[in-house]
């Protein structure tokens, strides 16, 4: 029998801010791992203006959200302190402080690194000033034809007030002179984001290299605009002009409790945010005059403090735009989902069939009836085992009712067709959309409506609460019995983010699970209070405690003298309360590896604090979503799969479900799944105690691991991560770490 351990040194507070990083600071450091991507030679040339594009965006709803939330504190006089001690004031400095090297970092790698590589490769992102007299007319004929009767020049004077610019346009101001009076006016052009950004040039136009015509040839479509002023201000001379953007808060501020229909009360909200709410971000050009700036700040009522200045083009989350060349050598290697081993006699859904076929005589039931299924997306195919599972259903006439859960889904959701097609079948189909999935709401109200149309009991969530958990469940009638299949997954029911998110999903038919996810149908579309499930973890009802209870339960084993041990993989780690608690479990001796994608407050590596906390993110080709948690229980290992982070909304303010993995071959799978995550010395980046991130590298000779790739070779060599790829000692990683 070990010996226990002997206390821990004096107490300590572990609620003190110096043990928390701020969530903000530590979402810039996501951000800049995003950054790192492109700027990283091994990363594929077009590969590497994809993460520049990612992010801007990532960028542009971080100010939308995030700022804007700290902006309306301030603007309410908030003294309530943040986990790492500061004020929202002190927030926002420091987001600037952190923020502005990046931005210059980000434009400076754009305009002097990757815009010369591109033109090396026969890609020209011209300015056009540089082209010839040819390409010039060219591009002033195709002005005049397709951009011209699109614009619309707004003056801005005393009987012309300044107009509504809208959020996260790009826009040129310009200044125009009257040749009569010598008087200076001031005008706003927006571009039109109707049209492409960049505009290709004809190939015979194009730069030729040796013979060989350009891949492509073109310019940005504001330069365009911009040489072709005199044509909007006729009788007008253009003394300058200068590309603007500006970011408004776009957040929905809902009063559910007082909406008597959350349907319409959210598309009045939709109807502000297209409109826009106040500016909190102008970004600018650094050779923008004082006057122009002055005047800019002083309309959209913004300070310094608001404002970024570049070098180079605005908006670079439109280079979004060179990934659709045909040009794989400039793209990572493409990669096929594969099919389950157990799912092969399938076949892969028609490229022209919205519902895939069922085969006669094939039953995805039996599957499931004979042992839980795990599928790893985007290593497995969505479409042969997600979207198959819900059209057997549909088409299955024994097949009494369909209830599933949709946060995020696809504008061409195949899934969404093939509830339908059951609801035209005659079963029973509820489905809970949630309206308030931010930035999806308009798509999700469109196919609540399109449900209700043809039968489906629609709900659209609960008040106060997100609805974010991942579940279907199919009730069939078999023989003398009801049964109850279910799948759990940790990420949204679409078809084309599962082609770019890793994410993980359990398909059972154990009893006790169907009872937990009947219960969970019952919460959400009725008046249920559910107190306590069987198997699930259910946020808010019972997650937050059990995922402490299983912590504390690692800490006593350490306390007395036995392993403890913790792995787990998430997208943000927050929550005070589980970061305190995973102090208190270090402290003890327990050993915990945590892979966060993205925000992380916890510090590792601090003395008599978290000295046995190990914290990596992996960025990568795909974006890592998956939520896995391991506990080894003295020996008795129990390792959950879900929809939830380790952040006080996902405990407290949205419905989440956790399931636990009984199958051990699955349990194996996961564990492997970990170990390859843990062993990634390409992609993985190790957090400081001081918040900042290092990037792993080889030691040595030794062979590069990229997390991803393993995995995706993997799927390739066997059509399932199966037992068959498992090595014993590897599965002792619990250890070795």
């Amino acid at each position: 029998m070990p010996k226990p351990k002997k206390s821990t040194t004096a107490a300590i507070n572990l609620s003190d801010a110096q043990y928390y990083i701020n969530r903000e600071l530590s979402w810039l450091e996501f951000n800049n791992r995003v950054l790192h991507e492109a700027c990283d030679q091994r990363t594929p040339l077009l590969e590497r203006l994809k993460f520049l594009a990612i992010f801007t965006s990532n960028l542009d709803e971080f100010f939308m959200v995030r700022v804007a939330g700290l902006k309306q504190q301030v603007e309410a006089k908030v003294s309530q302190l943040s986990p790492d001690g500061r004020t929202p004031q002190q927030q926002l400095d420091d987001i600037r402080f952190t923020l502005s090297p990046q931005v210059t970092k980000q434009h400076q790698h754009f305009e002097q690194v990757l815009r010369p590589l591109l033109a090396n490769h026969r890609i020209h992102i011209l300015d056009y000033i540089d082209l010839s007299e040819k390409q010039r007319n060219y591009l002033d004929n195709y002005f005049e034809e397709q951009i011209f009767p699109v614009l619309t020049p707004l003056a801005v004077d005393p009987s012309h007030p300044f107009p509504y610019i809208s959020n996260l346009s790009l826009n040129l101001a310009v200044v125009v002179k009257n040749p009569e009076t010598e008087e200076e006016f001031f005008a706003r052009v927006k571009v039109p984001k109707v049209l492409p950004r960049f505009l290709p040039l004809p190939p015979e136009l194009g730069i030729q290299h040796n013979g060989q015509p350009a891949h492509w040839t073109g310019v940005p479509l504001e330069q365009a605009i911009a040489h072709n002023l005199d044509s909007l201000f006729p009788g007008m001379n253009i003394q300058e002009y200068h590309p603007f953007r500006i970011t408004r808060d776009a957040d929905l501020a809902l009063e559910e409790d007082e909406a008597d229909d959350l349907l319409l009360a959210i598309e009045q909200e939709l109807r502000k945010r297209r409109i826009g709410g106040t500016p909190v971000r102008l970004e600018i050009q650094s050779q923008t005059p004082e006057a122009v700036r002055s005047r800019l700040l002083q309309d959209l009522e913004l300070t310094e403090s608001d404002v970024y200045e570049v070098d180079g083009l605005l908006g670079l989350r439109d280079l979004m735009y060179f990934m659709s060349l045909p040009l794989p050598e400039f793209k990572d290697p493409p990669r096929q989902s594969v099919v389950p081993s157990r799912l092969q006699w399938l076949r892969e859904p028609s490229v022209n069939s919205e519902i895939p076929e069922v085969e006669e005589g094939k039953d995805f039931f039996a599957v499931i009836r004979e042992k839980d299924l795990l599928v790893h997306h985007p290593y497995q195919s969505f479409s042969t085992t997600v979207v198959r599972f819900i059209t057997h259903a549909a088409h299955d006439p024994n097949v009494l009712a369909i209830k599933m859960t949709l946060y995020r889904t696809s504008g061409d959701s195949p899934i969404v067709n093939a509830l339908i097609a059951a609801a035209e079948n005659g079963k029973q189909v509820s489905v809970l959309v949630e309206l308030k999935a931010r930035f999806d709401e308009e798509n999700n109200i469109y196919w609540a409506r399109r449900l209700e149309r043809v039968g489906v009991h629609v709900v659209y969530g609960l008040v106060g609460l997100k609805t974010h958990c991942k579940t279907i469940m199919v009730v069939r009638r078999e023989k003398d019995r009801m049964r109850r299949y279910v799948h759990i997954g940790t990420g949204n029911y679409n078809q084309k983010t599962a082609r770019l998110y890793t994410d993980l999903g359990l398909f059972t038919c154990q009893e006790e699970i169907g009872a937990d996810i009947t219960d969970l149908f019952n919460f959400l579309t009725g008046y249920s209070r559910q107190k306590s499930y069987r198997e699930v973890l259910v946020a808010p009802v019972n997650m937050r405690d059990r995922f402490l209870a299983l912590i504390n339960r690692e800490i006593e084993n350490a306390k007395n003298g036995f392993t403890g041990r913790i792995v787990a993989k998430m997208n943000s780690l927050v929550d005070p309360q589980i970061i305190a608690t995973l102090y208190e479990a270090s402290r003890a001796g327990v050993q915990i590896d945590l892979i966060v994608r993205g925000v992380c407050c916890l510090r590792p590596g601090l003395k008599e604090i978290s000295e046995n906390i190990r914290i990596i993110s992996i960025v990568g080709r795909f974006l890592e979503h998956s939520r896995i948690f391991y506990f080894y229980n003295n020996g008795q290992e129990e390792i959950y799969i879900g929809s939830a982070d380790w952040m006080r909304r996902n405990l407290d303010r949205r419905v989440e479900v956790i399931t636990p993995i009984k199958d051990p071959d699955i349990a194996k799978d996961l564990q492997e799944i970990l170990g390859i995550m843990l062993a990634d010395n390409r992609q993985a980046w190790e957090l400081q105690g001081d918040g900042s991130y290092i990037q792993r590298h080889p030691c040595d000779r030794a062979p590069e691991a990229n997390s991803q790739t393993t995995l995706i070779n993997m799927a390739l060599r066997s059509t399932s991560i199966g037992s068959t790829l498992i090595d014993s000692k590897k599965n002792s990683f619990y250890l070795d770490n």
